[in-house]
């Protein structure tokens, strides 16, 4: 892997934490029990995709 393609697998690992913490933020705020389940499975499929790029490295 060149240096340039670690960085842009390092952009997306930090981008993948920012939204699985953005996520999590909302769902701890949201009341609504739909709404929090939507959130939540959110937060999951970013944590997937936030591991699928980690075993590149």
């Amino acid at each position: 892997m060149t240096e340039k393609e670690l960085l842009y697998v390092e952009d997306v690992l930090g981008h993948e934490q920012y939204l699985q913490s953005q996520c999590c933020d909302t769902s701890d705020r949201i009341s609504d029990r739909e709404l929090k389940s939507f959130a939540d499975e959110i937060q999951q499929k970013h944590r997937q995709i936030f591991h699928s790029f980690y075993d590149l490295l």
